[in-house]
């Protein structure tokens, strides 16, 4: 297994590149691209997409390349703490246990690469929520409070909430995220400045894409790790690209025998 930040990513690229010499007689090949939803510590509790199923899902994709919620700055430490002790302390990572039971662990029996694209930092989220919840008691904005409470039981009874996999790689599901997402960005993604929807969505979309552009042609199975609110507004973006085959889950999931 080999752990990439953005940056070794790139020389890591370089140096494997294939010699000019023999670059004529290799055509560049799409990579395959995989976006997985996750349900973060509800895969501790389901039974349909918990921790077994998840296991079970990685060995069947078979990625090459992981592209993980997992901030750049906070790779190094959770790499190192699981190289000492086989477990993950580092305290933002440790919140994902896709990545605590899940991936780290396959390390040992799988090959693929580890590339940190999230645009989260400690100091977005520690304001977005401060301002949050000075928003939810502030009377000028209780109307626009109870218009976002409001979506989010529309989005819920349309599904946002399901623990289903097949579900949730529909793109009905996303369609279900839209319902309070789009409230919650028109509300409030200026107003909580990078810790915004779009703004946050944009931050680890940009590590997303680089990572993307510096694997382009190599034929690739590149799978995208995210809470499964993102995945909406990711595809939208990934369908812009000509270089990338863009992949169903259903196949994935049949072949792993979730359901």
């Amino acid at each position: 297994m080999r752990i990439l930040s953005l940056f070794l990513l790139g020389l890591f690229l370089t140096a494997c590149s294939t010699p000019k010499q023999d670059a004529k007689e290799e055509s560049p090949q799409k990579n395959k691209v995989l976006v997985m939803g996750m349900i973060h510590n509800e895969h501790l509790t389901s039974e349909v997409f918990g921790i077994p199923q998840l296991k079970d899902l990685f060995r069947t994709i078979r990625p090459d390349v992981i592209l993980t919620e997992i901030p750049p700055d906070r790779f190094e430490a959770a790499v190192t703490g699981f190289g000492a002790t086989d477990s993950i302390s580092e305290p933002r990572v440790r919140r994902f246990p896709e990545y605590v039971d899940v991936m780290f662990p396959l390390t040992k029996e799988m090959d693929f690469d580890i590339v940190p694209t999230a645009g989260w930092t400690k100091q977005m989220a520690d304001a977005r929520s401060k301002r949050l919840k000075e928003i939810s008691k502030d009377p000028d904005w209780a109307e626009r409070w109870q218009r976002y409470q409001e979506a989010i039981a529309q989005s819920d009874s349309a599904g946002y909430g399901s623990d289903d996999p097949y579900w949730i790689h529909t793109d009905k599901y996303d369609e279900a995220t839209e319902i309070v997402l789009s409230v919650y960005n028109e509300l409030f993604n200026d107003e909580l400045g990078p810790g915004g929807w779009d703004n946050i969505n944009e931050a680890h979309y940009g590590h997303i894409e680089n990572a993307l552009d510096s694997l382009s042609g190599r034929g690739n199975m590149i799978l995208i790790t995210y809470g499964a609110g993102h995945k909406g507004w990711f595809l939208r973006q990934l369908r812009k690209r000509n270089d990338i085959e863009l992949l169903n889950m259903k196949p994935f999931l049949d072949k792993a025998f979730i359901k």
